[in-house]
């Protein structure tokens, strides 16, 4: 079952596909794309275990990408090649502006990664309903965007 606002794809055999919340689509320079495409690719990129991406405030472009990447054990991972890495898969509109490893991502019970609360986060925004974290650690750990970056 799904709801109108969810991005949900058939594939040539019938099988769905649910891509995530149609709400959650980041807006760069008038291009729209879902978050799941992006962290498709980051997740592609070797030494990285788990992303998030979101759009955050840009005064010119609308959105800018911000990656949170949590590296696999004992991995490392160079910024700048990542950064390539991304545009060669989606364009160069599509260049995160920003790179922040971290050690968790929030998540519900279900691992669903809580975008929602990571923007809330990153921008110092109020937090809201976090019932439904399964690891509210991992918010502390995220950081925030500092004024002039705004």
């Amino acid at each position: 079952m799904w709801w109108q606002g969810d991005m949900v794809m058939v594939d040539e055999e019938g099988y769905w596909f649910h891509h995530g919340r149609a709400d959650d689509v980041i807006k760069v320079s008038g291009r729209r794309t879902g978050p799941g495409e992006l962290e498709d690719v980051v997740n592609q990129y070797p030494g990285v275990l788990e992303a998030a991406a979101i759009g955050v405030p840009h005064a010119v472009r609308g959105e800018e990408i911000a990656l949170f990447i949590v590296q696999k054990p004992g991995e490392s991972i160079d910024a700048s090649d990542l950064k390539r890495h991304v545009t060669n898969a989606l364009g160069k509109p599509y260049e995160p502006a920003e790179i922040h490893v971290v050690a968790d991502l929030p998540k519900t019970r279900t691992q669903k990664i809580m975008r929602r609360l990571i923007k809330q986060r990153y921008l110092g925004e109020a937090l809201g309903d976090t019932s439904s974290l399964m690891n509210p650690g991992a918010l502390e750990g995220l950081p925030k965007r500092h004024a002039v970056d705004q």
